[in-house]
């Protein structure tokens, strides 16, 4: 065989042959060696664990720097094929902090993950969470360490001022009263204009059980709805505001939603949480009106020679006091083995500043997490909260005349005259429109009680590591009995006796509500692609709303010992009436999808759609359809950013989408009747007309956003710029008699529009941050504008009260104004006689007011030195008129005359008002609303951990309502006073409403 030998192979010796031979196989597997080492793999098993060692499927384990991958399944486990020698894997999952841990050449590795502490980096949206960087709407949480402080009744109360776009008012300083909150502007025409609420995943009805029944004497402010959730029990609150976050909910969406999640148990040793306070509330301001000095004074200079009773009195110091507050909350939580559960009980008893008002609330809440399988595959969440509360309600009404409401006889007694008879009796001056004040609260009762329970089981099961199935069950039952009367010592019209009129009035009222819901959904979180992950929910739900009750009502009771509403039998049958109601029950059914594609966490997609039947619209319109679209690029993860290193966050947010409003009453658009009984006799009355066309109100909403982080996420914040358009509103219209259906309403879809746009900011700052020093400072601003276009006609509404004043309006809803415009005579002073003067004699009204502010802000600040820290939360708004009906018909210059008190500021005027100068609507009673409150403030002592069995004691003196900023001269400027007509609410109107309490609480907190 003949072979070519390497070089001069051939010449050499055999022995020289055979060394070269070793040398050469040497070196080749030297060289084998090497390369294997280099290019060694090992496999690396495990379980991915949180931090209660419960298996987490669907976590992403990844080579570091590499983009070899997977998830681990249903059980936690994963495997993965890595370099040896250095390699390091990097574990991810939403809502836990990412981990990246060396191999060390280990085979075995289990890695825990710990939760993330940020509640911001997980974002409930709506049937699901999301990691906040794939968040692509408008949506803000406020967690509990950032909630206003001290003891308050509802949720609502714990974010005013904390999010951009939204205005939160206290309706009243009733304890338990209702608010109004408005998410990016008011276009409602009917309803409330109230946002979706929904706790832990239940939507909630809207409405109060506690019914609507008055003592005789008039409306009386209405409850909050929310009252049920006690505030300590809250974990954190998300508000969602743009179309593309709210769509998922619908035709309920149109007013924003705001999430409500409660407090979850965590797995370790059982803890237990207590909180307790108590403080004094007063008075914040008075209305100025005369003292007895400067009342006589008054008389002299109108040379009245009667109206002096030679005495000094302050009627409003007379009815208010120094009112007490205790509070107390208690939290177990605990669990083993990934099972959690949480269980609380509340008890508050807030006496309010006007005598003989209170309310007191007991609460009880559970949940609770629950894991089967050796797999942990299949889960149960309970959540149950109970709650009753018991109120005493002043005779404070919205629309009594001027001496129907304790506010207005209280301003308007004469400071000269006692409130007692020489032998300590009240005195009551028969025949008389003057009417003590004490003697109202003596001979009025007004007390309500309300119980509710809102409990819910959902069982999921974990099909695969990325999809989940889900099923909700809940029911919200609450029930509400108010008893009301007014004695017939009272000398008001048709309470007091006349002829063989025995006098009195009482009235005993049920309401029950009730909402079920049923909800499935299917969760789908999967890479589907290299970088490309898909979260996406498909979902179907049923809702169920109930609301039935009955009023009775009597007068004539006479001078009886017994509480009138524990003696109607004692009336005459003819004095009598008794009504129910059962509205037709409302049903919802719903369809939905929403799908998130998140492309290298840069480049986010979202797609929501909704479709909701109701049995609220006619049969040719049942269905309304509701989509969203929305993206988001964050620009800061861009390549040619890198090199910007002060840059933290940049992230660019657009959307659109269209919401639903379905807040109007049940069988709007049916023939129905009203039964009821009077005088004896039963009687039938027709309550509305049917309208089968009747469609959907519907809300177009674009918005274009972004999000930035600067110096190391030291100062961050947003901007959005928002554009709201509400179409086919909904209305009660009213034919013209003597067409078919007389005064009997048709609801009907309006053409026309309202327009709502602006611009939010948002921005947090931290100033100072040292280990023994901390300061920080956030505020948000929202600039917005409001108008209504292409609407025919003027509806009016905004209806007055008061001397001279019954069926007065002076608010419009009309073409190219603002919502609730205020237009009315244009005041210009008075003439030399004392007479006011007008613009065209008074014969034209003119647009003189806007009750929505143009700027709306909110202010926080916390400061910590060592131990002691100091938080401050101011809210204002700006550019907003207040129409005072109270100083226009209760404090008018004519009550001189009447031997009533006047306004303060009607001595004062350059010009003497003559005694008969007319009362009259005007612009002269339109003031300046803006302001700046600080509306909280707490002082904060952190003690610490106490021996073994006391941890984390703070204690704290915290103070509501310190201050306002304002020129405005009522009670409060933060007005929302109901003064609706024929079902279209008002804005901006104040009429003697119960004034705001300034609270001073000390508390303390500790855990066990």
């Amino acid at each position: 065989m003949n072979m070519t030998l390497p070089g001069n192979w051939s010449v050499l010796s055999l022995k020289q042959k055979l060394y070269s031979l070793k040398k050469f196989i040497g070196l080749n597997l030297l060289m084998l060696m090497l390369s294997t080492a280099a290019f060694a793999q090992i496999t690396v098993k495990g379980i991915i664990y949180d931090s209660d060692k419960t298996p987490l499927a669907g976590a992403t384990v990844q080579v570091t720097g590499t983009n070899t991958r997977t998830q681990s399944d249903v059980e936690g486990k994963y495997q993965i094929t890595a370099p040896t020698g250095t390699s390091r894997l990097t574990v991810s999952f939403v809502g836990y902090e990412s981990q990246t841990v060396n191999i060390n050449n280990q085979t075995l590795l289990n890695i825990t993950l710990s939760s993330l502490n940020n509640l911001e980096a997980v974002v409930v949206v709506g049937y699901a969470s999301v990691r906040k960087n794939d968040l692509t709407g408008a949506a803000t949480t406020v967690s509990a360490k950032d909630f206003n402080k001290g003891p308050l009744n509802a949720p609502d109360q714990l974010i005013q001022g904390k999010v951009a776009g939204v205005q939160m008012i206290n309706n009243s300083g009733q304890p338990g009263g209702a608010s109004t909150v408005r998410i990016r502007g008011n276009s409602a025409i009917t309803g409330t204009g109230q946002p979706l609420y929904v706790v832990d995943g239940v939507a909630l009805d809207g409405r109060s059980a506690r019914p609507s029944t008055s003592a005789g004497i008039g409306t009386a402010p209405d409850g909050n709805p929310l009252n049920f959730i006690n505030p300590a029990d809250i974990e954190s609150m998300e508000i969602l505001k743009d179309a593309s976050a709210t769509a998922i909910y619908g035709s309920r969406a149109a007013y924003g939603v705001v999430l409500i999640t409660t407090k979850r148990g965590k797995s370790g040793e059982t803890k237990i949480d207590v909180s307790a306070s108590a403080g004094i509330s007063n008075i914040a301001r008075k209305v100025d009106v005369l003292t007895g000095d400067e009342y006589r004074a008054a008389l002299s200079k109108y040379n009245l020679s009667t109206g002096n009773f030679g005495t000094s009195v302050d009627a409003l110091d007379a009815i208010t006091r120094t009112a007490y507050n205790q509070n107390y909350s208690i939290g177990i939580s605990g669990g083993t083995n990934g099972n959690t559960f949480r269980a609380s009980l509340g008890y508050q008893d807030q006496q309010g500043i006007i005598k003989t008002t209170d309310f007191k609330k007991y609460s009880a809440g559970f949940n609770g997490n629950f894991k089967f399988l050796e797999s942990k595959k299949l889960g149960l969440d309970v959540n149950m909260i109970s709650n009753q509360y018991l109120e005493s309600v002043a005779p404070i009404t919205t629309d009594a005349g001027f001496t129907g409401s304790l506010i207005s006889q209280a301003l308007s007694w004469n400071p000269t005259q006692s409130f007692y008879n020489p032998d300590g009796s009240l005195f009551i001056d028969y025949g008389s429109t003057t009417i003590n004040p004490l003697a109202a609260l003596a001979a009025n009762s007004d007390k309500s009680k309300v119980s509710t329970i809102l409990g819910s089981v959902s069982p999921y099961y974990k099909i695969t590591p990325w999809l989940e199935y889900r099923m909700l069950a809940s029911v919200n039952y609450s029930t509400g009995i108010r008893r009301a009367s007014t004695r017939s010592t009272l000398n008001l019209q048709g309470i007091q006796p006349s002829g063989t009129f025995l006098g009195g009035y009482a009235s005993y009222s049920n309401n029950e509500l009730i909402t079920q819901q049923f909800t499935n959904t299917l969760n789908f979180n999967k890479e589907i692609v290299s970088k490309l992950n898909l979260n996406a929910i498909l979902g179907y739900e049923y809702s169920n709303f109930i609301n039935k009750g009955a009023t009775n009502t009597a007068t004539g009771f006479g001078d009886i010992a017994a509480d009138y509403t524990d003696a109607f039998q004692t009336t005459a049958p003819a004095n009598r009436t008794f009504s129910t109601f059962n509205n037709p029950t409302t049903q919802l059914q719903s369809y939905f999808a929403r799908a998130i594609f998140n492309y290298d966490n840069r480049y986010i997609l979202t797609a929501t759609f909704r479709a909701d039947g109701s049995t609220k619209f006619g049969k040719s319109n049942r269905y309304g359809y509701f989509p969203s679209f929305a993206a988001a690029w964050d620009i800061r993860k861009e390549s040619f950013m890198s090199d910007i290193q002060w840059l933290d966050l940049l992230k660019l947010r657009v959307g659109y989408g269209k919401t639903g409003n379905q807040d109007f009453p049940s069988g709007s658009a049916q023939l129905r009747y009203d039964f009821g009984n009077a005088n004896g006799s039963p009687i039938l009355t027709p309550i509305n007309n049917e309208n089968v066309d009747l469609k959907w109100q519907s809300d177009k909403q674009a918005n274009v956003g972004i999000d930035f982080g600067l110096f190391k996420n030291r100062l961050t914040g947003s901007i959005d710029y928002f554009n709201k358009t509400t179409k086919d509103l909904l209305f009660p219209q009213i034919a013209f008699s003597p067409a078919v259906g007389g005064n009997v309403p048709t609801w009907v879809n309006l053409p026309g529009q309202i327009i709502n746009k602006g611009l939010e900011l948002t921005l947090n700052g931290i100033i100072i941050d040292q280990d023994n020093l901390t300061w920080s400072l956030g505020g948000n601003a929202t600039f917005i504008n409001n108008k209504v276009q292409d609407i025919n006609g003027i509806i009016k509404t905004g209806s007055l009260n008061g001397q001279g004043l019954s069926g007065v309006t002076t608010e419009v809803i009309q073409n190219g104004l603002p919502l609730f415009a205020m237009v009315t005579r244009q005041y210009n002073g008075l003439d030399a006689s004392g007479f006011s003067k007008y613009t065209d004699d008074g014969f034209t009204a003119y647009y003189v007011g806007n009750p929505n502010p143009k700027v709306i802000l909110g202010l926080s600040t916390n400061l910590r030195y060592k131990k002691f820290s100091l938080t401050a939360n101011f809210n204002g708004a700006f550019g907003q008129d207040i129409y005072n009906n109270t100083a226009n018909s209760v404090l008018a210059i004519s009550n001189l005359g009447a031997q009533r008190n006047i306004s303060a500021a009607l001595i004062n005027s350059p010009i003497q008002e003559s005694l008969a100068n007319p009362i009259a609507a005007s612009s002269r009673y339109i003031e300046k609303g803006d302001y700046l409150k600080l509306a909280n403030a707490t002082l904060n002592y952190n003690i610490g951990n106490i021996g073994k069995s006391i941890k984390s004691l703070n204690v704290y003196v915290n103070g509501q309502n310190l201050f306002v900023i304002t020129k405005y001269t009522g009670f409060d400027p933060e007005v929302n006073v109901n003064k609706s007509v024929s079902g279209v609410p008002s804005a901006g109107i104040d009429y003697t409403a119960y004034p705001t309490a300034r609270t001073f609480n000390f508390g303390v907190n500790f855990s066990l």
